[in-house]
């Protein structure tokens, strides 16, 4: 019996390609098939698999089809990575992409111990986070009903005085716009509820989250309310993973991309890699860092009952990042990339604060 069997799985909708490699450097390489995405049949082929190897490694690439293969496959007693599909070796000048090869290279590389497995929440945490980027997508849903009521009462020269309650009072004479009017408002204000109906649900099951300690106490942070704190808390996961701040800035796509060759050193822009939600909270979260360094009466209710440390950590925080960004504005640099580089500071104090935390057990 062999002792190690590296399988790669490409994972579709409806079917899987399956390959395996031998444990042993330089050995068989071979396409097993295709398997249709079921949990018998992964099951059936587990098993048949491990009916003649010792042990088994499987993976697959991150991407739609989630973690329910993976956690069967845990389950069953196997090991198994997610492997970030960015980060997977590919040969500069190969243009022929099929399963039965992506499988294939999946398999290889895996043996050689050169792909990169995505940390893998578990089905609470990733219960949490589908609610939080449900709210972010009625986030957006929001923003475009207005869009679309502000675009129609421009075209017809209806301009905003900043009064309340000046829609019930827009008149069109022509019916067929009046109805149109009617409908716009209400799609604004069933995307607002909704929004709302959301945040409340997302406040209802926070304390049932392991996580919930750790929202909490990065609350401590100015620029950091509720939203901000568990948008953060569920893109991220479990902060124990980034052994220093470093680790969790260039996680969020907040460190500058380089290419640098030889004496010559080019720093661009923000590589952008990693949660574009977390990255875009943090960055609105950043702009409360124009002001002094303060406690507000906001920010003081959400202080009581967190430690000590939490509580200096944050306080270092402002005294450090409030003057940063006069300095970094006073010195010419605009706006925006003051702010990117406060939103990764920021990070750089979330990771300390949460390192501080223990999770509730689940």
């Amino acid at each position: 019996m062999q002792d190690n069997t590296f399988i790669g799985l490409d994972v579709h909708k409806a079917t899987i390609s399956v390959a395996f490699a031998e444990g042993v450097r330089g050995g068989e390489v071979r396409h097993l098939g295709t398997v249709p995405h079921r949990p018998d049949q992964v099951r059936k082929l587990a098993e048949k698999l491990a009916a003649k190897r010792a042990r088994l490694h499987f993976c697959y690439e991150a991407g739609p089809c989630g973690y329910g293969l993976y956690r069967q496959l845990v389950e069953m007693g196997h090991d198994c990575i997610v492997v970030a599909r960015s980060l997977i070796p590919v040969k500069a000048g190969d243009r022929v992409k099929t399963d039965r090869r992506d499988a294939m290279m999946l398999a290889k590389p895996h043996r050689a111990g050169e792909l990169t497995a995505v940390w893998v929440p578990d089905a609470a945490h990733e219960a949490m986070r589908d609610l939080v980027r449900a709210r972010a997508t009625a986030m957006r849903v929001a923003g475009k009903a207005r869009q679309h009521l502000q675009g129609f009462l421009l075209r017809h020269s209806r301009i905003y005085p900043g009064k309340k309650g000046w829609l019930a009072t827009v008149r069109f004479t022509h019916p067929a716009q009046q109805i149109v009017l009617q409908d716009y408002i209400d799609a604004v204000a069933d995307a607002e509820a909704r929004v709302e109906r959301l945040t409340r649900q997302i406040a209802d099951l926070l304390p049932t989250w392991s996580l919930a300690p750790v929202v909490d106490a990065i609350q401590a942070r100015r620029g950091v309310g509720f939203i901000v704190a568990v948008t953060v808390v569920a893109e991220v996961g479990d902060f124990q993973r980034y052994d220093n701040p470093r680790q969790l800035m260039a996680y969020l796509g907040l460190t500058p991309s380089e290419h640098s060759s030889g004496g010559s050193v080019r720093r661009g822009g923000i590589t952008k890699a990693g949660s574009e939600l977390a990255r875009r909270t943090l960055i609105e979260g950043a702009w409360s860092y124009r002001m002094q360094a303060r406690v507000s009466a906001k920010l003081l209710a959400r202080l009581e009952g967190l430690p000590q440390a939490v509580r200096d950590i944050a306080w270092k925080g402002q005294l450090r990042m409030c003057p940063r960004y006069r300095h970094l504005i006073a010195a010419g640099k605009a706006k925006v990339v003051v702010i990117t580089a406060i939103a990764r500071e920021m990070a750089g104090f979330i990771w300390a604060i949460a390192r501080t935390v223990s999770p509730a057990k689940a």
